[in-house]
């Protein structure tokens, strides 16, 4: 493993790399393999997610280890937008550690919750994070967990 990462905000020209993260990230599990490469625009890093703060990276080195993205909701909670990992990363804390930046921004926002439709081979670890499963919508590909975790019980 890498030494501990450091988490700071994406920069535009870091654009490219993510995509390619999040598309390695993506492809490692032969279900969602297909679809993906038929739609190659479903890994897309929107540049104003990243101009507009809502990117964060994970990095140790140099190395680009992880990504998250967090989006305020039109209700005042925020988005888990996006939480990719380098493969070779899985398992040493990286994702759990971007969850947290991503609590960060979304309480700095004001948030009360932070949601993710979450992918089903991530339920346990979304579980372990402190989501909790309240119902089930419909994406692009095939139907998806919803998660809810409260950030800030005070609102």
């Amino acid at each position: 493993m890498i030494a501990g990462p450091t988490f700071r905000l994406a920069i535009p020209a870091e654009q490219s790399a993510l995509e390619e993260l999040q598309r390695r990230a993506s492809l490692v599990y032969e279900e969602d393999r297909e679809a993906l490469l038929a739609h190659p625009d479903a890994i897309e890093l929107p540049l104003e997610q990243i101009t507009t703060g809502r990117t964060v990276v994970a990095e140790s080195g140099g190395e680009l280890l992880g990504f998250s993205v967090v989006l305020r909701r039109d209700d005042g909670d925020a988005e888990l937008d996006g939480l990719f990992v380098e493969p070779g990363q899985w398992r040493h804390g990286i994702g759990r550690a971007l969850v947290a930046e991503a609590e960060r921004i979304a309480t700095h926002d004001g948030s009360a919750a932070l949601w993710v439709t979450a992918n089903t081979r991530a339920l346990d670890f979304y579980g372990a994070c402190g989501f909790v499963i309240v119902g089930e919508v419909a994406t692009r590909f095939r139907p998806a967990p919803r998660m809810r975790k409260a950030i800030d019980a005070a609102r």
